[in-house]
C-alpha cells in the first residue's frame, strides 16, 4: 500500500495531531504568566526609545543639510563677507549653540557667534580626504558633549572658508511626562547627555537626592547594556517579519524600589530607508528612555482549566478515532481480504459484510459476486430477478442510508463542538480588562511627541523658506531664481512646488509640479497656511523677499511628507485634523477633508484645545465599552514657529486587544488552540475524504453494477491503497464473469449443429 494513501495515514495523523493539540492546550493555556510588568509596558518603551531615535535622527541631519545648503547657497552668489554670512544664518536658524567661519589655509578665526567652537578639535590638513567634513562629536571641558558640522564656502579667487556650527546633542520636542528620563548613549556606552533626570543640587530633600542618586546609575546601567546589544545587525536583532523600526531595538527591565520597577526602552539611530545610512547613523549613537512603573501583582491563569479542555479534546479525539477505526477502517480492510480470497478462487466461505454504508454495498456486492461465480451462472442472463434455486442469493433489502459522508459530518461536528467554544465563549476578556495606566500616558506622551515632529518639519520647511528668499534682491533675475528653487527641490523632498510670486499674482520663477494655491493675487501674509480650494488640502509656506514688496519665495508641502511623519508603530490609526475636525494627514487610508466618524475622539480633540494654564494640554483616556477597549489621546499645536498659528491636533487611538496584556494573552492563546483544532479537523478529514470516502462511494457503485451483470465497464483503481486494491480484485473478477459467458456462448454455439443430425436421426 502507499505510505501517503490508504486509510491508516489520515486517522493516524488526525490522532497524533490532535493529542498534540490537547498537549499544546495543557501547556499554554494553564501558563499564561502575567509579570509584574507587563509585556506591553516593555514594549511601549521600546516604541518611546524608537520614536526619540527618529527625532534625533532627523534633527542631526536636518542641521547638516541646512548648514550644506546654506553654503552652497552663499557660494553660489557674490563673495559675502564672514559677519554676513552668520548673522543671515542666525536670523533664519536658532538651531545652533555657535557658529564660526575659519579661514582653512591659514586657520585664522574670520567671525564668530554664540558660544565658543572647540575648533582645535578640527584638523584643517585632513578636510580635502574621505569623510574630512563629516560631522564629529567633541567633548568639552565641562564634560558636556557638542556635535560640530563643517561646510565649506568657496568662491572665485577668494581663500576657501570653513563654517562651522555646534549643536548639543538634545531631544528636540521630546514629550517626557513624569518620572521618565531619555538619554543618548555613545558606542562606548557613555551618556553624552539626557533629559528628565535633575541634577542633585536642583532637589530641596535628601529622599529627592538618593533617588537622582538611583535613577542616574540605573540610567547608566541600561546604557552600557543598550550599547552593547546595539552592536548587532539589524536584521538579526528582531523576529523576521517584524517592521516598523529599521534600526536596532529592545526594552529592558531594571531594579525594584518602592514598589516601582524602572523600565527602559533602547533604539539606536538608523537611516529612514532599510540599508540606507545618513550622516547621523554614522555617529552610532543609541537612545534610552527610561521610566518607573508601578508594579502589578503577577497572575498565572488556572491551570486545571487547560487541563479540562486537554481532556475533553482527548475524549473527542478518541471518539472520533473509534468511529473511523470501527466503521471505514475495519471494514475497509475486511473488505479487501475477502475481495482478494475471491480472486484467487477460494468461494467456500461466504464474504463478511459490514453492517450499513458503502462498504455494506460492496460486501452485499462480493458476496453475490462469490455465489456467481460459486454456480457459474450469470443473472444478466436470466430472468428480471434471481432463481429461487438452491446456489443463488437474493438481494438484499434497502441498506442503512448511514454512509461514510454521514459519519465524517459526525466527526466534523464533534471537533466543532470543542474547537467553537474554545474560539467563542472560553476565556474571553470582558469589561475587568486591567489596562495599566502606563500604557494611557505613553499614547498621549508619544503622540504629543508626533504633534511636535510634525509641527518642527512645518517651521523647517519656512525656514528653507527664508533662507532662499535671503538669499533674493531686487536685483536678482528670474534664471538665478530658478535655480536657487532647484537647488532647493532636489535638497528637500518635502516640496511639490517651489515658485517665487510678485505682488500682483505672477509667478517670476517656478521649479517642480505646477502651483495649485495662486487665487489670483499676491502672497499670503501668513508664514504657513492651508489652501483647501482643491481635491486635497495644499500646504503653503512664504517667506517675502527682502528689498522686493510684495514678492514672495512660496512653497507648496507634499501631503505625503506629512503621510510619512505619521508612520509611528505601537500608536495605532493617527489623524492629523484642522480646527473644524476635519481630517488632513493620516497614517492608513482616508478621505481628504472627512470628519472624524466617533463622538468621543470629536470629545477628546475638543477638549485637548481647552487651555489648561497658558496654553492647551495633550490628553489620553481609556475608552470602555462592550469588552472593545480603545486607548486614545490629542496633541493640539503647541510651540513657537511659523506653524504655531495652524490650529491643528494631532489624534491617535488603537485597540487594546492588540497590546500584550494578560486576559487578552489568555484569550488569544485560547482563540489559537480552537483554530489550530479546525484546521487539524478540516486538513486531516478532507484528506480522509480525498483518498477514502470519495473513491469508496465510486466503488460502491461500480460494485453494485457489476453484481447486477455489468460485465462491459472496466473499473480502473485510482490509487494504490485498500479502495484501489478492491477494485482491482472486482476487475480480476469481472474478467473471469466475462470468460465464463463467452465459454458458455461458444459451447451453445458449438452444440446446436450436432443435434440436427442427431435429430434425423
Amino acid at each position: 500500500m502507499s505510505l501517503l494513501g490508504g486509510i491508516r495515514p489520515p486517522i493516524t495523523v488526525l490522532s497524533v495531531l490532535l493529542l498534540a493539540l490537547a498537549g499544546f492546550t495543557a501547556l499554554s493555556l494553564g501558563s499564561v504568566r502575567e509579570d509584574k510588568l507587563p509585556a506591553a509596558v516593555l514594549t511601549s518603551q521600546q516604541h518611546f526609545a524608537e520614536d526619540g531615535a527618529i527625532a534625533l535622527r532627523a534633527s542631526l541631519d536636518e542641521s547638516v543639510t541646512d548648514l550644506d545648503r546654506a553654503a552652497a547657497l552663499f557660494s553660489a552668489g557674490k563673495p559675502v563677507a564672514p559677519d554676513a554670512v552668520l548673522d543671515r544664518i542666525g536670523s533664519v536658524y536658532q538651531k545652533w549653540r555657535g557658529t564660526a567661519v575659519v579661514e582653512i589655509a591659514s586657520g585664522r578665526l574670520l567671525a564668530a557667534r554664540g558660544e565658543n567652537l572647540p575648533l582645535t578639535a578640527v584638523d584643517r590638513t585632513k578636510l580635502a580626504g574621505e569623510g574630512g567634513l563629516a560631522p564629529r562629536m567633541v567633548k568639552l571641558a565641562n564634560g558636556e558633549t557638542r556635535l560640530l558640522t563643517l561646510s565649506l564656502l568657496s568662491w572665485k579667487d577668494q581663500p576657501q572658508q570653513l563654517l562651522v556650527a555646534s549643536s548639543s546633542l538634545r531631544f528636540p520636542g521630546i514629550s517626557l511626562g513624569n518620572f521618565r528620563s531619555i538619554a543618548v548613549v555613545g558606542p562606548d556606552g557613555d551618556v553624552l547627555s539626557n533629559d528628565g533626570i535633575p541634577e542633585p543640587e536642583m532637589v530641596l530633600t535628601d529622599l529627592q537626592r538618593d533617588d537622582v542618586k538611583r535613577d542616574t546609575k540605573q540610567l547608566k546601567s541600561f546604557a552600557k547594556t543598550a550599547a552593547k546589544r546595539a552592536r548587532v545587525n539589524p536584521l538579526t536583532a528582531k523576529e523576521p517579519g517584524s517592521g516598523g523600526f529599521l534600526g536596532v531595538s529592545g526594552s529592558l527591565m531594571g531594579g525594584e524600589f518602592g514598589g516601582d520597577r524602572a523600565a527602559a526602552g533602547y533604539a539606536r539611530l538608523a537611516g529612514p530607508e532599510a540599508g540606507v545610512g545618513t550622516e547621523a547613523t554614522s555617529l552610532q549613537l543609541t537612545v534610552v528612555a527610561m521610566v518607573n512603573v508601578a508594579q502589578s501583582a503577577g497572575r498565572t491563569s488556572d491551570a486545571f482549566a487547560g487541563l479540562v479542555l486537554a481532556g475533553a479534546l482527548l475524549l473527542v479525539g478518541a471518539l472520533v478515532t473509534a468511529l473511523l477505526i470501527g466503521t471505514v477502517q475495519r471494514p475497509l480492510i475486511t473488505l479487501f481480504l475477502d475481495s482478494r480470497r475471491l480472486t484467487r478462487g477460494d468461494l467456500a466461505r461466504p464474504v463478511t459484510v459490514p453492517r450499513g454504508g458503502e462498504a455494506a454495498r460492496i460486501g452485499n456486492a462480493l458476496e453475490r459476486l462469490r455465489h456467481q461465480l460459486l454456480e457459474g451462472t450469470d443473472e444478466a442472463d436470466g430472468a428480471d430477478g434471481d432463481t429461487a434455486g438452491s446456489g443463488s442469493v437474493r438481494r438484499r433489502g434497502p441498506l442503512r442510508r448511514t454512509g461514510a459522508r454521514t459519519l465524517v459530518a459526525v466527526c466534523a461536528v464533534l471537533l466543532l463542538a470543542w474547537c467553537v467554544p474554545l474560539g467563542l465563549l472560553v476565556n474571553r476578556a470582558g469589561d475587568d480588562v486591567v489596562v495599566p495606566q502606563q500604557l494611557v500616558s505613553d499614547q498621549r506622551e508619544r503622540t504629543d511627541t508626533l504633534n511636535d515632529r510634525i509641527r518642527r518639519a512645518l517651521n523647517e520647511g519656512h525656514a528653507d523658506l527664508l533662507s532662499v528668499a535671503s538669499l533674493m534682491g531686487d536685483d536678482t533675475d528670474p534664471a538665478h531664481m530658478r535655480t536657487l528653487l532647484d537647488r532647493t527641490l532636489q535638497e528637500h523632498l518635502r516640496y511639490q512646488s517651489l515658485y517665487v510670486l510678485d505682488g500682483s499674482g505672477k509667478v517670476l520663477a517656478q521649479a517642480g509640479g505646477g502651483p495649485q494655491a495662486i487665487e489670483g493675487k499676491g502672497p499670503r501674509e501668513d508664514p504657513i497656511a492651508m489652501h483647501s480650494g482643491g481635491k486635497e488640502p495644499v500646504i503653503v509656506g512664504t517667506a517675502e523677499i527682502p528689498g522686493r514688496d510684495g514678492t514672495a519665495v512660496v512653497g507648496e508641502f507634499r501631503i505625503d511628507f506629512l503621510n510619512s511623519l505619521l508612520r509611528r508603530p505601537g500608536l495605532g490609526e493617527i489623524r492629523v485634523v484642522d480646527s473644524k475636525h476635519r481630517i488632513i494627514a493620516s497614517n492608513s487610508g482616508y478621505r481628504a477633508f472627512q470628519k472624524l466618524d466617533d463622538d468621543r475622539l470629536d470629545a477628546l480633540v475638543e477638549g485637548s484645545s481647552l487651555k489648561v494654564g497658558m496654553s492647551p494640554r495633550p490628553g489620553s483616556v481609556l475608552y470602555r465599552s462592550g469588552g472593545d477597549h480603545v486607548i486614545a489621546a490629542a496633541a493640539p499645536f503647541v510651540g513657537g514657529g511659523a506653524a504655531k498659528q495652524m490650529d491643528w491636533t494631532v489624534v491617535s487611538w488603537q485597540s487594546v486587544k492588540g497590546l500584550a496584556i494578560h486576559e487578552y494573552s489568555l484569550q488569544n492563546r485560547t482563540v489559537l488552540a480552537g483554530l489550530l483544532g479546525l484546521a487539524v479537523g478540516a486538513a486531516s478529514l478532507g484528506w480522509l475524504w480525498i483518498v477514502v470516502i470519495g473513491p469508496l462511494r465510486e466503488l460502491a457503485r461500480r460494485a453494485e453494477s457489476l453484481a447486477d451483470g455489468d460485465r462491459r465497464t472496466v473499473l480502473y483503481p485510482r490509487n494504490h491503497d485498500e479502495v484501489g486494491a478492491v477494485t482491482r480484485s472486482l476487475e480480476i473478477i469481472r474478467q473471469q464473469l466475462q470468460q465464463r459467458q463467452q465459454q458458455r456462448k461458444q459451447a451453445g454455439a458449438g452444440g446446436k449443429p450436432s443435434s440436427a443430425p442427431a435429430g434425423r436421426n
